[in-house]
């Protein structure tokens, strides 16, 4: 770290270099946080958390007892004590009867943001009265959904649902405009794109991960192969990305590559351009999960790292060369999401427990637990000086004085 300061003061390197390394640095040394916690609201299993990309504050949760809620981030002392106050939650549950199973902000605005499960139903939210805006029904419960973070020239909501389509809503129309058939399983996970608005990828429980572009009624443009034979689109071909259900599927902040988790409890990296298997060996990472998994990718190190729930642990691995880093122990059962404050390089994550933690790098700690040994040192020095001052205090007085 101090070679890279002095490098960067001389200009022998860039200042982005010192900035990559230090996020690494935090990155590798998250610990669970003695002295932050988030407000506990949820009754039930968290499944899903989503933290707004506008300001990087609010940090938005569902959970399987039909419960919504939204957390403020945002510090409001200097101290490192901290409890992350909740601001709304879904005050009946008349809106929501069932669970909720994903959860995201609309990306350019916290006005609004978006809700699915097992209610069968897609609910756009208006942030502001924690009321429901609009909705769209399916024939069948919804596992996933996503909107897209680019898009400029449409507004489409892609939805996974259990009978193996995948449905696009239109939030301008008010309508279902378009259906993907290329599954035979529940479609347990969708994501659009961060590079192209119209790259469309989805993961099911055929074991297949198909990508897609919106614009072309042709079928799908790639089916992953895991074993990287041809994968073009051929009618007859069986080509699968994983031996079990794919449950968690990730595009890189670049765009450029594919994280796919499956419940064979395997990891795989995939050329997003090619639908290459970059053959990275990742090792097992146990992952029985009926529903779909939330994981995070930081894009801002060097290396990227992915944080990975498996079972009641969160592995910690590095996304290129398949390393393993940590292993975040906190939970007391299963860990659903979890989600990355980008500015602070803070985690946090839900689980089948009903907490929500906070995983923050360890510097942090060991700075605030040195800043208090040294406030004690002082206080207990302070005090001794007024002990000796006290003692030798001269008390006497003569009847010169008194006269």
């Amino acid at each position: 770290m101090l070679r890279l300061l002095s490098e960067r003061e001389t200009g022998q390197s860039e200042p982005l270099f010192l900035r990559r390394a230090e996020t690494t640095r935090r990155y590798f040394n998250l610990a669970l946080s003695k002295y932050r916690d988030v407000e506990e609201i949820h009754k039930g299993s968290i499944n899903s958390v989503d933290i707004d990309t506008v300001e990087n504050r609010y940090l938005l949760s569902g959970g399987s007892h039909s419960t919504i809620a939204i957390h403020d981030l945002q510090t409001t002392n200097n101290g490192m004590v901290q409890t992350y106050k909740h601001v709304c939650q879904t005050s009946d549950s008349s809106n929501c009867k069932y669970s909720v199973d994903t959860v995201q902000w609309y990306p350019i605005d916290t006005g609004m943001f978006t809700t699915s499960g097992a209610d069968h139903k897609l609910k756009i939210w208006d942030t502001n009265t924690m009321k429901v805006a609009d909705h769209y029904t399916f024939k069948s419960r919804v596992c996933d959904h996503h909107m897209s973070s680019i898009a400029r020239k449409h507004c489409l909501i892609a939805v996974g649902c259990e009978q193996s389509t995948v449905k696009l809503v239109d939030m301008k129309s008010g309508a279902a405009t378009h259906q993907l058939k290329g599954h035979t399983g529940s479609v347990v996970a969708v994501r659009w794109s961060p590079r192209h608005e119209f790259l469309l990828a989805t993961g099911s429980a055929d074991s297949k991960v198909l990508l897609w572009d919106i614009r072309t009624a042709k079928g799908s443009l790639l089916a992953l192969d895991q074993h990287n034979r041809r994968v073009s689109s051929k009618s007859g071909d069986v080509k699968t990305a994983h031996d079990g259900t794919v449950n968690g599927l990730q595009f890189t902040s670049d765009g450029l590559f594919i994280v796919t988790f499956g419940t064979d409890d395997r990891l795989r990296l995939w050329n997003a351009s090619t639908g290459r298997n970059m053959l990275v060996n990742f090792g097992s990472v146990f992952n029985s999960s009926k529903r779909s998994l939330k994981f995070a990718i930081s894009g801002d190190g060097c290396p990227d790292v992915l944080f990975i729930p498996s079972e009641g642990n969160i592995q910690v691995l590095d996304l290129y060369q398949g390393t393993h880093l940590n292993t975040l122990h906190g939970h007391y059962n299963s860990v659903n999401c979890c989600a990355l404050q980008k500015e602070t390089h803070y985690l946090f994550s839900g689980g089948a427990d009903r907490n929500m933690l906070v995983w923050i790098p360890t510097s942090e700690t060991e700075d605030y637990e040195e800043n208090l040994k040294d406030q004690s040192r002082e206080c207990h020095s302070e005090g001794s000086v007024r002990k000796e001052m006290t003692a030798t205090v001269d008390t006497w007085s003569s009847d010169e004085d008194g006269a």
